[in-house]
């Protein structure tokens, strides 16, 4: 189609009249340096009849690809007039070095190709990228890139390679079911990224798709809002965000419910409403509320004059909000690629990553206060002191305090500084945990967050299951903080001798709460020879004792299972005799009322059978 009406060079060559060696008058052999001198000007002014072609056929290219490439050009900054600048050395010129510059190359190459087939293919690979280069780049570079991507159309601007993988047929279908495929694919593709690298990824997706939602509804791009309202709308349905973010969202909307917030509400309806109402009815009432309350002011307003109120799309706002009020809607059905694409995101567990307690208003918050998923470590000096508080989400007198209270304990570093104020100044042990994972501590620095934690527990005049809760939630997500948290207990196993009773019995309590939630095995303790009566102190006996007495305290269903994990094993041998050794003499003797859990227990060390679930 585009080449339709451009001559090519075979029409030339066959319009020509060429002629015909038997037009020619007969020549002699003395006339053979004449037939050639008339061949060669016959072939010369056929090349340039072709070469005439053939540069009118280019110059049609270059216009169509300069066409094509108009607003690419248009952001390339200004270099000077005349001044040619290599293209290995165009990245530099800019704020982005060249590394970074083919990384983003690379992820947008990678981005048009996504497609609801290869996503998770696409995801790997990206995630890769992300690994190679700093957390807070790697950020930056994807969001920005999935943002552009998704503002912008199917695939944003002149990216169609989307719509040539499919066939006619396949387009005509999605198009007159409207379904929004490239959102639904950007959306698991972004949950799947939160998953395979951290939750910082997903919550600087949301901030950076806010940002770009508010400049986009400044300049009234409504196909960009409908599309960005999508991404949000299918992050919200695999899992990313939960659904006080998106009701936020909603109630903003409501409150000036222009046009154009008509128009974004009916999307994520649309997209998600009867879901939101299933995962938060109240909230969902709420919503109807702020809507029927603000339709009431513009009819009040409005009067007999024409408004917005009347428009055919404003009623059928409302008529589809009191479908899914009736529960009249019917809920969206799944098609079989996102069943699969669910199921990915599900063993990659997605759950873990779902960001609650977010609001709309925070995103877009300029003081940045609460932010947590901003990269960097939280300056824990004097100096930065608002910058702590804003990070902790506390008041600049409490931050003190409890800067003063860290340097107090022990926490000497600014790393353990800072990871004492988010463990103790955290809302709830999820927040605290989300925050964690903030601090993006460099090189081996993260191993201090088990230690730190286990160290603010013993400090506790009275046991707090907190601390074990955020363990676990520490330990499922990153293997590493198990290991790190064993060879802390290790370390403390040894200092039992100068322990004082208090901490020793935290201590012992939390190792109970962490073999009972699976973090840890009853292996953690083989490094203590509970069979050997001569090696064992009274502060040792006593300690074990405790730890013991603790685990005997939990169902037996739950008792079976923790003996039950070092059973078998060859290697656990030596530790299986210490333990039935120690509960026998030590614990068994002085409490008879534990004699049924220590038979529970011996016959769950000589189990083969497994855990009973």
């Amino acid at each position: 189609m585009l080449l339709e009406g451009i001559p090519s060079v075979l029409d030339s060559l066959e319009g020509e009249q060429t002629k015909d060696p038997a037009d020619y008058p007969n020549k002699s052999l003395d006339d053979s340096n004449s037939d050639k001198k008339l061949k060669n000007h016959f072939l010369i002014e056929q090349e340039q009849k072709a070469q005439t072609t053939i540069n009118s056929n280019m110059e049609a290219s270059v216009r169509l690809e300069s066409f094509s490439s108009e607003v690419a050009l248009e952001k390339i900054p200004n270099m000077g007039a005349g001044k040619y600048v290599a293209p290995h050395l165009r990245s530099s010129v800019g704020n982005e070095s060249a590394e970074y510059a083919q990384v983003r190359k690379r992820v947008r190459g990678l981005l048009n190709r996504l497609s609801e087939t290869n996503v998770e293919s696409i995801t790997g690979e990206i995630s890769t990228l992300f690994h190679s280069v700093g957390r807070s780049v790697g950020s930056q570079i994807i969001t920005e890139e999935v943002i552009a991507s998704c503002s912008g159309g199917p695939r944003g601007n002149e990216h169609f390679s989307k719509l040539f993988s499919l066939t006619i047929s396949e387009f005509l279908v999605k198009e007159e079911r409207n379904e929004p495929w490239y959102a639904a694919v950007f959306a698991a593709f972004a949950a799947g990224m939160a998953c395979l690298v951290g939750i910082d990824f997903g919550a600087k997706l949301l901030a950076c798709l806010a940002k770009c939602f508010e400049e986009e509804f400044l300049k009234e791009d409504n196909l960009s809002l409908r599309n960005l309202t999508l991404l949000l709308s299918y992050l919200y349905v695999f899992g990313l965000c939960s659904s006080e973010l998106i009701y936020d969202f909603l109630i903003m909307l409501g409150k000036r419910l222009t046009e154009v917030d008509v128009s974004t509400v009916l999307t994520v309806l649309q997209s998600c409403g009867m879901k939101l109402r299933g995962d938060d009815p109240v909230g969902m009432k709420n919503f109807i509320l702020s809507v029927q309350s603000r339709v009431n002011e513009l009819k009040a307003c409005s009067g007999n004059e024409k408004s917005n109120i009347s428009s055919k799309r404003m009623e059928f706002m409302i008529e589809t909000i009191c479908d899914i009020k009736n529960n009249k809607k019917r809920p969206k059905e799944d098609t079989v690629q996102h069943t699969r694409i669910k199921k990915w995101l599900q063993k990659l567990r997605v759950d873990d990553i779902l960001i609650r307690g977010l609001k709309w208003s925070k995103l877009l918050d300029p003081s940045k206060k609460g932010q947590w998923w901003l990269s960097g470590d939280i300056a824990s000096t004097a100096e930065n002191i608002e910058e702590v508080a804003g990070t902790i989400d506390k008041e600049i007198p409490e931050t003190k305090k409890m800067l003063e209270l860290a340097a107090s304990q022990r926490m000497n570093t600014d790393a353990r500084r800072a990871i004492f104020c988010v463990i103790m100044s955290g809302e709830d042990y999820i927040d605290a945990f989300e925050k964690l994972l903030r601090l993006d501590l460099p090189g081996k620095q993260d191993r201090e967050i088990m230690r730190v934690l286990v160290e603010c527990c013993l400090q506790e005049k009275v046991f707090n299951k907190y601390y074990c809760v955020l363990a676990t939630k520490l330990c499922s997500h990153d293997k590493n903080h198990k290991f790190t948290l064993q060879y802390c207990l290790w370390d403390h196993f040894k200092e039992l001798e100068s322990m004082p009773l208090l901490r020793s019995m935290h201590l012992a309590k939390f190792t109970a709460e962490m073999v009972a939630s699976f973090s840890l095995s009853l292996a953690v303790v083989k490094v203590v020879e509970l069979n050997d009566a001569i090696s064992l102190s009274p502060k040792k006996i006593m300690h074990f004792r405790m730890l013991f007495e603790a685990m005997f305290q939990f169902p037996d269903k739950l008792v079976w299972n923790i003996f039950t994990r070092i059973a078998v094993t060859p290697e656990y041998e030596p530790l299986r005799s210490g333990i039935e050794f120690f509960i026998r003499k030590y614990v068994v003797s002085s409490q008879k009322s534990l004699a049924d859990k220590f038979k529970l227990a011996r016959k769950a060390l000589n189990n083969v059978e497994g855990v009973v679930m």
